[in-house]
Parts: C-alpha cells; sequence; structure tokens
C-alpha cells in the first residue's frame, strides 16, 4: 500500500487487495486519465523471465501465440489452455535483451511457474521469478516533452513494442483508444519512478482508474472476467492471444473446431448497470425472465458511463433484452450494442434501453 495519506486501499474481496484503489477522488482520477495523464501502481502482479536458446521455440510449442521468432522488442499477449481448449493461464510478454518477459496475475504465479518448469524437459529455458514491477500509464499526455524527458525518450514506441529504460526495466506501449504505457522496473524504483513523474505532470491514480479504463474497452481480466469453462473464442483472445495458423499446442483441436465449425456457446459484452441500487458483485449469475443466461464479471463505476459490467452470456441473446443480476443484489442492466459481436449486432432498441438506463427513466 502507498504511504500518501489520501490512499485508499482496494476492498480485501477485490483481486486487486493491496493496492491502492483511489487517491480521494476515484472519478477525478479517471477524467485526468482521458484528458491528461495518470499513473496506476500495478506491482502486485507477477513477473517470470525465461533465458536460454531455446525459450522462444519451447514457449511456442506450449502456447497459443506465435512466439518462436519473436523480434527484440515486440510484445504480445499469450495463453495456456488445458486439454479442452479452457483458458487457465494469460499473461503479457515481451521480448527483450535476449530475455522473455511474462507478467501475469499475482495469484496465478506460482501455478504458472510451476507448470513451465514441469513443461522443460531437455531445452535450454530457465524460468525465474523476477523483482519487476508494472506501472501503467494512461492519457493523451503521455506524448508530452516533459514526460517523454521523465522516460528517458524521444519518441514513444510504437504499439505492442518495448524499448529498455536507462536503469533498468522497460517501457512498452500497450494497444488502446488512449495513449496507454506499461513500465516494467525494478521494485525498488518504483517509489522514484512516481515522483519522477509526478514531477512531469503525470498523476497518480488507483487502479479503479485503471480498470474503468479496461472495462470500457471491453478487455477481459482472468479470474474475474472468465471461468473454468471459458475458452478464447468467448472473450475475445482470437488473434491478440491465440494465432490460428501454428502447430500444435494443449487445447489447440477446441480453438480449430470453434474456429472452423461454429460461435462459441458465450460471448463477453459489456452491461449498462441500473444506477440507482447496490452494485452487484463479480461471479453473480445475470438472468433474463427468471432463467438464468450467463455470469456478472468486473463491475465498475465509470466517470462517463455510470455503473458498468462486463459479463459472459449467452451468445444470440437480442441486445433489447432486459436483465437482472442474481446474487445478493438484484440490479437492472442491459446489453451495450457497442460491445456485440459483429454478426450479433442489432437495431437501435438496445441503445434506447441504455439510455433509459442512464438517465434513470
Amino acid at each position: 500500500m502507498s504511504e500518501v495519506p489520501t490512499a485508499v486501499p482496494a476492498p480485501d474481496s477485490s483481486p486487486d487487495a493491496g493496492a491502492v484503489w483511489h487517491y480521494g477522488d476515484p472519478l477525478g482520477e479517471q477524467r485526468a486519465a482521458a484528458r491528461g495523464a495518470v499513473v496506476v501502481d500495478r506491482s502486485h502482479r507477477a513477473a517470470l523471465t525465461l533465458t536460454g536458446k531455446d525459450r522462444q521455440s519451447w514457449l511456442h510449442s506450449i502456447s497459443t501465440q506465435h512466439v518462436s521468432a519473436l523480434p527484440d522488442g515486440a510484445v504480445t499477449e499469450n495463453l495456456s489452455l488445458d486439454l479442452q481448449g479452457r483458458v487457465e493461464d494469460h499473461w503479457i510478454q515481451t521480448e527483450l535483451g535476449g530475455t522473455t518477459y511474462l507478467d501475469t496475475e499475482s495469484w496465478r504465479a506460482e501455478p504458472l511457474l510451476s507448470y513451465l518448469r514441469k513443461m522443460v524437459f531437455w531445452a535450454d529455458v530457465q524460468i525465474e521469478p523476477a523483482e519487476l514491477a508494472v506501472l501503467s500509464l494512461l492519457g493523451p499526455a503521455l506524448a508530452d516533452s516533459a514526460v517523454l524527458t521523465a522516460l528517458g525518450l524521444d519518441a514513444l514506441p510504437a504499439e505492442l513494442s518495448a524499448v529498455p529504460l536507462a536503469d533498468g526495466g522497460f517501457v512498452r506501449r500497450m494497444p488502446a483508444d488512449t495513449l496507454e504505457l506499461d513500465l516494467v522496473v525494478p521494485r525498488d524504483q518504483v517509489d522514484a519512478w512516481k515522483q519522477r513523474l509526478e514531477a512531469a505532470g503525470v498523476r497518480r491514480a488507483g487502479v479503479w482508474a485503471y480498470e474503468a479504463h479496461r472495462v470500457a474497452a471491453r478487455r477481459p481480466r482472468l479470474g474475474v472476467d472468465t471461468d473454468e469453462r471459458t475458452i478464447p473464442h468467448e472473450v475475445g483472445w482470437i488473434g491478440s492471444a491465440v494465432h490460428l495458423d501454428k502447430g500444435c499446442y494443449r487445447g489447440q483441436e477446441t480453438v480449430a473446431r470453434v474456429h472452423n465449425l461454429g460461435k462459441p456457446p458465450r460471448m463477453l459484452v459489456l452491461l449498462q448497470l441500473d444506477g440507482s441500487s447496490e452494485r452487484p458483485s463479480p461471479g453473480d449469475p445475470v438472468t433474463a425472465g427468471g432463467r438464468t443466461v450467463g455470469r456478472l464479471g468486473t463491475v465498475v463505476e465509470h466517470v462517463d458511463d455510470g455503473p458498468i459490467a462486463l459479463a459472459l452470456l449467452k451468445r444470440g441473446i437480442p441486445v433489447e433484452t432486459e436483465l437482472l443480476t442474481g446474487g445478493e443484489v438484484a440490479v437492472a442492466a442491459v446489453i451495450d450494442p457497442d460491445s456485440l459481436p459483429a454478426a450479433d449486432t442489432s437495431a437501435g432498441a438496445g441503445r434506447a434501453a441504455v439510455d433509459r438506463l442512464r438517465s434513470g427513466t
């Protein structure tokens, strides 16, 4: 936890427990991320390093992404699936300076490390935990000269690329509608980096701001927006984390079958929630007409859109369907039509429902 007096910790029930939830002005922090620049401490993520001459070809053989010859500076998402093609692990992968860096959810650090080590056999690969922290930067002002100078850069990296930092670690640029950078730095440099960035005009923000940004962009999070049955097609990880033209890996049969023969059973959508009642919780069922049609993922208050959530729903549910969350809190919800997979997009009744929820009518 931060020692800044205004820092409010994330709830104990949150996957971000131990991190700063906000600094006293959560909606103002989101507004700063949209108009200026903020830094979010996500150092509760876990990092691993892979070294050895076989690391790329070996990881390529057991994961979903095509990583056998990633060039220096490349950044991608990657997955590990079980035998039925269900997602077990998701990580961000960075190739830099002869080392492959993986960062993932904190609760998957030990299981992922154990699985990878178990799969090495005779390959020349060494896998170790890394004392690296992730600081995420959001906002258009990241392109300002003061911020670039603080980062030691002449220009921003291209999307999905990384460059080394002078004092260790690296900065990478993630794909997003607004500018989004990750600083992956030694843990003992985190406070110094935050102070340096603040001096350049970058505001501190809690993980609430990052989560609102992520949910609005419909980017799923492992273990929150996914469950034990999730396959990559359901949450939009085909392409970004799954390459369809590569050799055999565990779970590939499911990936190929769904891609070639049909649609996945569920779809990840953005829900607009009724703001006049309490908030439901991740994992709560979503119902329509008294029948369960899906599960709720991340729930967050967005500065412009109000209460929103990601949800895995049965594919084919009409966009205008009136939904209700289950669990301890029943909240009316509607599908944001802009979040539907292209083939499932239907006409304007859904947009009218969203507008009614936002206006309270």
